[in-house]
């Protein structure tokens, strides 16, 4: 019996854990032997999800709670519709979410009824005054946020009620304000006045004033004219052009599309004293060109012819004429005529009257000012320094150009070239060449004298050689070479941007270009044949006054080595500027030394030491050291490097 319950034991005592292990997994959402599930447990507005090992219970978006027993809906739009949904708008909460509706005059962004902001759609103001005729007849319309409002346009008056109105709301609109023209009378014997009855019409009215006139007379029976007249005074008078002796009726009506009751009126016109014509009349000019002839006194009826003699002259150029002759038929009483005229001209009018018993002539004078058009067209640069363009203008007819011109130089500050002068020509399409300064920039202002304005084209000038260096030329024998004088060059063709020393085998001389690039430096020189650049100064690093360089002093100038020149050899030295500018280089040279049997720099010392001795010893006389039959060579000398 003792064995058996020893043997039972462990069996009995793993049975808790087994029962354990298998609630464990329930309540971890696994289905097991009791099926228990925990994503069959979800709330209808949750989502089961699994979650580090286990599954889990989460309600959905715009839904709160606990996933399982409670999932309750969230209200966006608690906060309010301006906060949730943007200004002008009206929120709506919906099971687990919202849309926003734009309020009446607004429209929303995305052409929608309904919309979520989150996208960037807004509510925006519709214009309903985009649609014509909303205020109807007579009515103008104003946008205002949200909505519109309505007013009368001058002319209309409401029918009832006060403006604004709606007129969807009101039962309004405008009427048409008839306007009555009242109390017609004569004074001066051709003037008219009248007076305007309606208040509401605060702006211009146009009037159209008909006239018929009516005479018992062999020469001209029938007068007929209209006349417009522009005015916003409430007494509006005008004067007419009427015939003496003759009958007349008046129509006064306000020009469409305002409407009116015309009024008429007639008339008798005194009879003129002076029928007899004495030729005599004036003139004035309007418009710069036109002319307005003024007769005293005239037949009615009559027709006149007068001849018109023009000549212009311009004060600029001795060869230009612009004349003229016409003439004019005309039975008016105050004719006009406009002349063709040319602008920046002097002009006489000579005016005389034709087939009169009594002739008469009239002269002005006429200025005309030049033209606001621009007459230059398609201005443009060659060759560097020269230019072209086309003129609107008479062929044949001569036109002076008057030419301002202004140079700097950004490298020379204290550069600055200004000239004006001017040039005639007849040509459509003229050309000139200008004298400009090397590397200089150039603004050009062209203006043709009978035009207002100028034009400007703007020029840049390459750069040319810069000049011939200054040098002091040596011509040594197996002598000591002395240090070389180097003068700053002037800046007068474009800026100076190097000086090189070059050395070159004597024989090289003829041979050599001053614009080749080829010259080494000494460490690079493959051969005692070929020559090589011993120094290199930027023009920046040279004083204003000048600066000695010994030859061969072992140093470095800028990247190049100054190399001590062999024993033996015959050299030629080569003072060379560079110029460079907007990607152009120009060069210039100079011979600066020419060394013949040089001796190294070693015995030069040697030898300056000996003389030293030899003077203290001979108590400081003077010796000439003679190498085979000629003296050493010092001359100053300027020589200019043929290539």
């Amino acid at each position: 019996m003792g064995r058996r319950a020893r043997g039972a034991g462990p069996t009995s005592r793993l049975l808790p854990l087994l029962l354990l292990l298998r609630l464990a997994r329930g309540a971890a959402g696994e289905p097991g032997t009791d099926g228990l599930d925990v994503c069959a447990t979800c709330h209808e507005h949750a989502t089961c999800q699994q979650r580090e090992g286990k599954r889990i219970c989460i309600c959905n978006y715009g839904f709160v709670g606990n996933g399982r027993t409670q999932c309750v809906d969230k209200n966006e739009c608690q906060f309010g519709a301006t906060v949730v949904c943007g200004n002008h708008t009206s929120c709506h909460n919906t099971p687990g979410g919202f849309y926003c509706i734009c309020l009446e005059g607004y429209r929303a962004t995305n052409n929608n009824k309904t919309f979520i902001p989150n996208d960037g759609t807004f509510c925006t103001d519709i214009d309903e005054c985009e649609v014509s005729g909303l205020c109807r007849h007579g009515g103008r319309c104003v946008n205002t946020p949200g909505s519109f409002e309505c007013y009368c346009m001058d002319g209309y008056l409401l029918r009832n009620g006060s403006e604004p109105f709606h007129p969807t709301i009101d039962a309004t609109s405008c009427t048409e304000i008839l306007t009555k023209i009242n109390d017609v009378s004569v004074f001066n014997d051709t003037c008219v006045r009248w007076q305007m009855n309606s208040e509401r019409i605060n702006s211009k009215i146009v009037y159209v004033i008909s006239v018929k006139g009516q005479r018992l007379d062999a020469i001209e029976s029938v007068h007929e004219e209209t006349v417009k007249l522009t005015t916003d005074s409430r007494t509006p008078e005008v004067c007419l052009a009427l015939y003496p002796g003759t009958n007349y009726t008046v129509h006064i009506s306000i020009a469409p599309p305002r409407r009116s009751v015309p009024a008429v009126i007639g008339f008798q016109t005194a009879e003129d004293d002076i029928l007899e014509d004495d030729g005599m009349f004036n003139i004035s000019i309007f418009n710069e060109t036109c002319l307005k002839l003024n007769r005293h006194s005239r037949k009615i009826g009559s027709e006149y012819m007068y001849q018109f003699t023009v000549l212009g002259q311009r004060w600029y150029l001795d060869n230009f004429s612009h004349a003229t002759s016409f003439n004019f038929t005309t039975r008016e009483r105050v004719p006009v005529v406009c002349l063709n005229l040319y602008p920046t001209t002097d002009y006489t009018v000579n005016v005389s009257l034709l087939r009169s018993p009594k002739p008469h002539s009239v002269q002005i004078t006429i200025a005309t000012p030049p033209a606001v058009k621009q007459t230059i067209s398609n201005i443009s640069g060659f060759n560097e320094t020269c230019l072209r363009w086309n003129i609107i203008k008479k062929v044949d007819m001569e036109e002076m150009y008057l030419f301002h011109i202004w140079g700097q130089r950004w490298y020379q500050k204290e550069f600055v070239r200004e000239m004006t002068f001017n040039i005639s020509t007849s040509s459509q399409d003229p050309e000139v060449c200008l004298e400009l300064h090397p590397g200089t920039n150039y603004n050009v202002s062209l203006r043709a004298l009978s035009s207002e304005f100028p034009v400007v084209i703007s020029l840049t000038t390459q750069i040319t050689e810069p000049p011939l260096p200054e040098v002091e030329f040596f011509m040594v024998h197996r002598g000591p070479l002395p240090r070389l004088r180097l003068r700053k060059a002037k800046e007068k063709n474009g800026p100076i941007s190097s000086y090189q020393v070059l050395v070159l085998p004597l024989a090289l001389q003829s041979a050599f270009s001053c614009d080749s690039e080829g010259a080494s430096s000494f460490f690079s020189n493959t051969s005692d044949a070929d020559g090589y650049v011993a120094a290199e100064l930027l023009a920046k690093d040279v004083p204003d006054d000048a600066m000695e360089i010994p030859i061969g002093d072992r140093l470095y100038y800028g990247h190049y080595y100054n190399a001590p020149l062999k024993t033996g050899k015959d050299y030629c030295i080569i003072l060379r500027i560079t110029s460079e500018w907007n990607k152009v280089r120009r060069h210039s040279c100079a011979v600066w030394a020419q060394v013949k049997g040089k001796i190294t720099f070693c015995l030069q010392m040697l030898s300056f030491f000996l003389l030293c001795s030899i003077k203290f010893i001979l108590m400081r006389s003077v010796f000439k050291i003679v190498t085979g039959d000629q003296n050493p060579i010092h001359t100053t000398l300027s020589k200019k490097l043929h290539s």
